[in-house]
């Protein structure tokens, strides 16, 4: 069983642009419905917290390549670690693609499949 998820779709600002967005704090809370407790670095520690629903989201940056790539791992605390990729590739100076690899995932999980569609619907995959 392939137990990773990926989600693409296209942004119509330049790949500079949705970078900084997704790893600086206080751009991210105008994208998307959480809050950052610090800039997202190779090597750091970062609190998402999601206010609508009082949840804190542990992640561990993995790598990060400027404007083009982010690599972090989370679920650990929950014994459920995976590793979410997102790669930006930019089409022109007005849009971008985003790829968002979800993997990692236990297979012989009988959840699997539940967890694996709740991610993409309401984790960092949305």
């Amino acid at each position: 069983m392939n137990t990773q998820i990926t989600t693409k779709f296209k942004i119509l600002k330049p790949a500079n642009e949705v970078f900084e967005t997704i790893v600086d704090p206080i751009k991210i809370g105008h994208f998307r419905f959480y809050t950052s407790s610090e800039r997202w670095e190779q090597g750091k520690t970062v609190t998402l917290r999601y206010d609508e629903y009082d949840v804190d989201a542990v992640i561990n940056v993995v790598a990060v390549e400027k404007d083009k790539k982010i690599v972090f791992s989370w679920g650990g605390e929950y014994d459920q670690e995976t590793v979410v990729t997102i790669t930006l590739k930019e089409l022109d100076h007005t849009s971008t693609n985003i790829e968002v690899n979800e993997s990692g995932w236990k297979e012989d999980d009988p959840e699997i499949v539940n967890k694996m569609l709740g991610h993409k619907k309401v984790g960092f995959i949305h």
